[in-house]
């Protein structure tokens, strides 16, 4: 795949006005770009030179990609450019404008934190911390007080490498950690690829499914969240767990993980999941290099031309270390904050993470300056 334009030279590519054509078989894909917060956001959107971009943000300038052929062409353009271009321009445009409904009973005005409780010997990062379901509850109720709105639980690593976990294992390991949460009035989320632990996790009060093969790797997943009222979060993961890091490849990885997703929604959709209950993940570290990670936030806005929520999902993985230097995962924290922030200036909705009170901190301040004048 030839990139004419390189994501790095976005900023030095002057707009081309109204001489962009586009063939009858290119993709095309629409990321907004200089993103404003507040009342500055407001005042342009206003003037009409600026587009919302959900709640409390706007854009002036967007970056729009055509590819077909093995190429990418990428131009930057004003917002007044945008009109008419091509249909895939006007839904993203109306995607990005439109107010997201809510996501398990949780609105989408604002970036919601999600925490992450693995009851597992062997996750990357919090492997063994909470095996025992005294301490996983005591941790996630803590989690809710420091200002997570989710509590994601887990019975199963899926780190590079991690084999795969019986569903009656994973089902005795999480669904007491999920009734005690439930019981409470928390949102809980389930972290699983087996449809029997889904149907097991939902049956004790979980609201939403986390799935990192997007309801693909269980063939009775799409029918238990169906016949639920479950909302759904769909990830992306290039191959499986056990191999997913040997040599991933894409073409362009943000637009390949978005052709994924788009696909998904509409398998889910046309098996009568509404798009209310869904929200798509890209899926950092999950059969991606360090590029392809990079690549993708620097793509992130893209992922709301879907028209739903985004979570995103890097805390404390090896990105960090392979960008920052070797840390063990418990001293990636710095770096975590970091990628949530941009997250969350970028249109992310819910950010999963390890380091609730911290995130909370972080995103905090970073709002605040953002609705200063």
């Amino acid at each position: 795949m030839t990139i004419l334009e390189p994501a790095s030279n976005l900023l030095r590519y002057p707009a081309p006005g109204l001489g962009i054509a586009f063939s009858s078989a290119a993709q095309v894909y629409l990321a907004p770009a200089d993103l404003l917060s507040g009342p500055l956001a407001a005042g342009i959107v206003a003037s009409g030179r600026a587009l919302p971009f959900g709640a409390n943000q706007a854009f002036c300038c967007a970056y729009l990609a055509a590819r077909g052929g093995g190429k990418i062409s990428i131009y930057r353009l004003s917002v007044l450019e945008l009109k008419g271009l091509h249909p895939q321009v006007d839904a993203a445009v109306a995607a990005y404008t439109r107010p997201l409904s809510a996501f398990a009973g949780i609105a989408m005005d604002r970036t919601r934190i999600m925490g992450i409780v693995n009851v597992t010997p062997d996750s990357f990062s919090d492997g063994g911390d909470r095996f025992d379901a005294a301490i996983a509850i005591a941790d996630a109720f803590a989690m809710v007080d420091a200002g997570a709105e989710i509590i994601d639980v887990g019975g199963e690593s899926t780190r590079p490498g991690a084999p795969e976990v019986p569903p009656e294992d994973e089902i005795r390991r999480v669904v007491p950690v999920v009734s005690a949460l439930a019981e409470k009035g928390v949102c809980v989320s389930i972290d699983t690829r087996h449809a029997a632990t889904m149907a097991a996790a939902i049956g004790a009060g979980a609201r939403i499914v986390n799935d990192i093969t997007a309801l693909s790797g269980d063939a009775d997943a799409l029918r238990v969240v169906r016949e639920s009222q479950a909302g759904v979060v769909l990830m992306h993961m290039q191959g499986e767990p056990q191999t997913m890091q040997a040599s991933p490849v894409y073409d362009f990885a943000p637009f390949d993980v978005y052709d994924y997703l788009k696909a998904r929604v509409e398998t889910c959709v046309a098996a009568g999941i509404s798009r209310e209950r869904l929200c798509v993940d890209p899926g950092i570290g999950f059969g991606k290099t360090k590029a392809h990670n990079l690549e993708i936030l620097r793509w992130m806005s893209l992922y709301r031309s879907l028209g739903l929520p985004v979570l995103l999902g890097a805390s404390r993985k090896s990105l960090i270390a392979a960008v920052c230097g070797d840390a063990p995962p418990k001293q990636r924290v710095a770096g975590s904050l970091a990628i949530a922030i941009a997250g969350m200036r970028a249109g992310a909705n819910i950010v999963r993470v390890h380091d609730v009170a911290e995130t909370v901190q972080a995103l905090t301040m970073q709002a605040a300056i953002d609705r200063s004048e």
